[in-house]
């Protein structure tokens, strides 16, 4: 790849750094945009190397060539639509459209964006809409517009674009150790993506409600002797702002809406039967809540694009105060596990946060909650 190819990142995010890093390996001359101070990085294939991660590269921030976002973007071929979206609700759209707002105002004729959210089925339509109404350009002629959703390191098997328009230079850009993805249009790209995310979710939801029959040991032995020990909270709603994204593109009733909200459902009564299988334990220890204390084990990734996960876990924590007022979130090293008279209820949402914990279960009386399908107490 040639270095002539100037390109911004907008977005100082998890997903966008990663993609910054390898275009900055391959030659290209790459800024990203940090939304918090509203400068671009000059991100070069040294410092890529140097900083492995948002935070390592924050951390040194202050030390880095900087320019503003307006003249970075000004001056790219491409610019890469991956910001940290943080609203929830109705106030997810607003946030994105704000956004891109800002993102797309300073580009000029001949460049291209390329937007890495979830838009569900027409949103590009409506994204291509904003586009020409900012800059004043005509996508498909003067500008061009491509969708490549993603999400942590789930990257589409596809590209899509205005009636499916082929452009080396992007998909030598996009490249990977993975084979070259074809460009196809945008209503084949939408349909795509949503058909990936309706399997996962439709697979989650139907594990969910089948693993709540099990009832007896020897089921539930053989159970857990398969992947599903390994399943947690995190791993079942990756990607769920792209199935809201979805569920908001229908009205009315139909066999995908019953699919959508049937997967929205799954996961929501996981989390209250998650919620009933803590009530349980402090039923079945005598314990009441001012005698418990628990402490929440979901690590997130604080710089990831989508704060879908963020939300699920303060909404878990709120319920879950109902009943345990003395809850914490804090990693299982820095928290007090073993000076205190209150016997301490752990639930890990993660693989990495439980097998974290698990050290510490010889030095303290701890009752663990896998939060797997099965919900696997350790007592």
């Amino acid at each position: 790849m040639a270095a002539k190819h100037v390109v911004t990142v907008y977005g100082l995010s998890t997903e966008g750094y990663a993609m910054a890093r390898q275009m900055a390996a391959g030659g290209a001359r790459v800024y990203i945009v940090d939304e918090a101070t509203s400068s671009a990085i000059s991100l070069e294939s040294e410092i890529a190397r140097t900083y492995p991660n948002v935070l390592s590269l924050r951390e040194d921030e202050p030390l880095l060539t900087v320019e503003s976002t307006q003249a970075a973007i000004s001056k790219s071929q491409y610019l890469f639509f991956a910001p940290t979206v943080r609203k929830t609700g109705q106030d997810i759209k607003t946030e994105i459209q704000s956004k891109f707002r800002d993102a797309i105002t300073p580009m000029k004729k001949g460049g291209s964006v390329v937007n890495h959210l979830p838009v569900g089925f027409g949103g590009s339509g409506e994204a291509i809409s904003l586009l020409e109404y900012v800059t004043g350009f005509v996508v498909g002629e003067s500008v061009s517009y491509y969708h490549y959703p993603i999400s942590g390191q789930r990257r589409p098997n596809v590209i899509g674009s205005f009636d499916g328009m082929e452009d080396a230079v992007l998909a030598g850009l996009l490249a990977d150790d993975r084979p070259q993805r074809p460009f196809v249009n945008l209503n084949s790209s939408e349909y795509l993506h949503s058909m990936d995310v309706l399997s996962r979710f439709s697979r989650t939801s139907s594990t969910i409600e089948i693993c709540k029959l099990a009832r007896d040991s020897a089921t539930m032995d053989c159970l857990l002797s398969t992947d599903l020990k390994d399943l947690y909270l995190d791993d079942m709603i990756s990607g769920l702002y792209d199935l809201r994204f979805l569920g908001a593109s229908f009205e009315g009733v139909s066999t995908i809406m019953y699919l959508i909200n049937g997967a929205s459902k799954g996961i929501d009564g996981y989390i209250k039967r998650l919620v009933d299988v803590v009530k349980g334990i402090l039923k079945r220890n005598n314990l009441k809540a001012s005698r418990a204390k628990l402490l929440l084990l979901w690590t997130l990734d604080q710089d990831c694009m989508m704060g879908d996960k963020m939300e699920v876990r303060q909404n878990l924590a709120s319920r879950l105060r109902d009943y345990v007022g003395d809850i914490s979130m804090q990693k299982a090293a820095d928290f007090d596990l073993f000076h205190s008279d209150k016997t301490t209820i752990v639930v890990s949402c993660t693989k990495p946060d439980f097998e974290n914990v698990l050290k510490y279960r010889s030095e303290s009386n701890l009752i663990l909650v896998k939060a797997n399908p099965l919900y696997e107490t350790i007592q």
